[in-house]
């Protein structure tokens, strides 16, 4: 029994290995590419990445600053659409429409807003970016410690992206619930990217900038 406990250790030592340089891996890659708004370069789109709407409609903390870091981005020249992506698998829960809301209140023209509404994770977000809508180079707009793996599947897709934090408050308990969830979250991208390559709702090519594209309702 002696050789089959030391096998299975040295296979557990390892896998616990590989795991450690999945989430490293994740955390580093791209950490040079997370910068201050007013140093992110110029981008056709910021990829504006879902998180959550409440029943009434609002958007929560998290997704609210996301929204208004992209508005920040849009109204000083950085970008110039937003992409709102989020979950909409059901009828009645519709994350870019009420992103796209709260943008165009606050002064976004509606022409300037595109809608993916199959960004149920951010693997497909930034798949769908890049190939669904084509797109070559985004700033990607999300919480410090969501940048990281959303920047590592964007390279991943072939998508250049910088990311801009979108952290504008404390989030206290859901910050530390959501930073304990990331260190899983990152070790799962890792795999996704280099192992178990996840299926993506395709479809058509959408052309965001095209004066036909029909926005919300493409």
């Amino acid at each position: 029994m002696r050789p089959l406990i030391r096998l299975m250790f040295i296979i557990f030592l390892l896998l616990i290995l590989m795991l450690l340089y999945a989430y490293l891996d994740v955390s580093w890659r791209d950490k040079n590419k997370i910068k201050p708004l007013d140093e992110v370069g110029h981008h056709p789109v910021a990829l504006v990445l879902g998180a959550g709407v409440y029943p009434d409609g609002r958007l929560s903390p998290m997704l609210e600053d996301r929204v208004l870091t992209a508005i920040d981005l849009y109204q000083t020249g950085k970008v110039d659409k937003l992409l709102m992506s989020g979950d909409n698998s059901i009828t009645t829960y519709n994350e870019p429409w009420a992103m796209a809301d709260y943008a165009i209140a606050r002064g976004v023209p509606e022409k300037d807003i595109a809608f993916d509404y199959a960004g149920h994770r951010t693997y497909a977000s930034c798949w769908r970016a890049k190939n669904i809508f084509g797109l070559d180079s985004v700033v990607v707009v999300t919480q410090k410690f969501h940048l990281p793996r959303a920047l590592y599947l964007c390279r991943s897709v072939g998508l250049e992206a910088e990311g801009v934090v979108a952290d504008r408050r404390d989030y206290r308990l859901a910050s530390k619930r959501y930073a304990l969830r990331e260190i899983f979250a990152r070790v799962k991208a890792w795999l996704d990217v280099h192992l178990l390559h996840p299926p993506v709702i395709g479809g058509d090519p959408i052309d965001i900038f095209s004066p036909s594209y029909k926005g919300r309702y493409e």
